[in-house]
Formats: structure tokens, sequence, C-alpha cells
């Protein structure tokens, strides 16, 4: 039997909205993963120093205060730099200040390295049954 996948969550940059983050939290280890919980304003570095500490399968990032691109500056680069190339990272929420299209929004944030981009309000049980153990299962993870 396989071990459950470690999946990393926090809210990026100074962002304090912890609701969200603890809401992913609760409802990935409801759903049997083994979830390394890094709570608010957590830092690019410590995203990527903890997923190498835990070999962590992905990082599911949340923000709500719409600075998650600008607090993101840099950190594709640094994940591979740290062999972090492979991990999965989904992020959601309120990603940029002021009304938008996701449509719009998910290739900005693509280009920074995230396999999934979400915009507010979007269901983490369908996340997690629809896109995360498929995803998981295609890199063998699960």
């Amino acid at each position: 039997m396989k071990k459950a996948a470690t999946i990393i969550t926090g809210t990026v940059g100074m962002d304090a909205h912890v609701i969200g983050t603890k809401i992913v939290s609760r409802t990935l280890k409801d759903a049997g993963f083994n979830v390394v919980a890094l709570g608010m304003q957590v830092s690019p570095e410590e995203f990527i120093s903890v997923a190498q500490e835990t070999n962590a399968d992905a990082i599911l990032m949340t923000s709500l205060y719409g600075m998650a691109e600008l607090d993101l500056k840099g950190f594709n680069e640094k994940r591979m730099e740290a062999g972090l190339g492979d991990m999965l990272l989904y992020i959601g929420g309120n990603l940029v200040i002021g009304r938008y299209d996701p449509k719009e929004v998910e290739p900005r944030f693509k280009k920074l390295g995230f396999d999934r981009v979400y915009p507010p309000e979007t269901d983490i049980v369908t996340v997690i049954e629809s896109d995360l153990k498929k995803d998981l299962k295609a890199k063998g993870k699960m």
C-alpha cells in the first residue's frame, strides 16, 4: 500500500487571510492526505524549504489580498534550483487586485510554474477529486 501523498498548504507572501488555507488543509486531511499546514504569511522560500524537508508531492497555495503575482516573483526559478521542478503546484483565491476574468489571470500564473490556477470560491472537494488525485496518479504518487 502506498503512503498518503504529502501536501503543503499555506497563504503566500504577506497575506494574512488564513481561513481559506485552513479549509483547504482540513479537507485534504479528511480526504486522507498527509498535510503540512504552514498557515499564513508564508514566504515562497519557506514553501520550497519545507517541500524539500518533507519530500512533499504538491504545494497548494492560497491568496486573497491580490498580491500573489508580486509575492511569487522569482519563485519558479528558486523552485527549479531546489530540484522541485516536478512538484505539483496549485494556487487559488483572489490572485490579483480588482475584478478580473480568471481566464486572463490563469496564464500569468502558469508562467510562474503553477499546474492549476483557481478563482475564488472554487470548491476544494472538486479540486481534490477532479484534479489533485488525477495529477498525482499521473506522476505515480498515488
